[in-house]
């Protein structure tokens, strides 16, 4: 057994060490998930309930699209690291991933939520999205 302290968790040997993520990209995620609760209580608090769930769910997706980022683009594939040419590979197929998870999810928040709030679902997806940008100028 470990403990990560990252995770607060103990697991067994073995099992999460190919989940271990570089700390700012954990610092995103945690500001992407403030941001879209940030949102989701301003949308509730100013247009009701429908408008929250909204927010909740259009930064949902920004979330999943960078998840699905991650999971391709730094997953370590072989010689990707070491290799120029596969690495550029890993990200191009990683921005494809997120492209088509962004459309999917759209796709499937527009056809099954009836009472969707357009306006707070695309302000809280581009808050989120904002987020992801920064993590990009952050140093560390």
């Amino acid at each position: 057994m470990r403990f990560d302290s990252s995770l607060g968790v103990w697991y067994p040997a073995n099992v999460l060490e190919g989940l271990a993520v570089h700390p700012q990209v954990r610092w995103f995620f945690r500001c992407q998930v403030m941001v879209s609760m940030a949102a989701a209580l301003i949308a509730g608090l100013a247009l009701g309930f429908d408008a929250a769930v909204s927010a909740a769910l259009g930064g949902g997706i920004a979330i999943a699209s960078a998840l699905a980022y991650v999971w391709r683009g730094l997953r370590p594939t072989g010689t990707a690291v070491a290799d120029a040419k596969k690495a550029f590979n890993s990200q191009v197929a990683a921005e494809g991933y997120k492209f088509a998870v962004t459309l999917l999810l759209f796709a499937l928040v527009f056809k099954s939520y009836a009472q969707l709030v357009a306006l707070p679902l695309f302000l809280a997806y581009a808050a989120t999205i904002v987020v992801y940008w920064m993590a990009l100028l952050r140093q560390h």
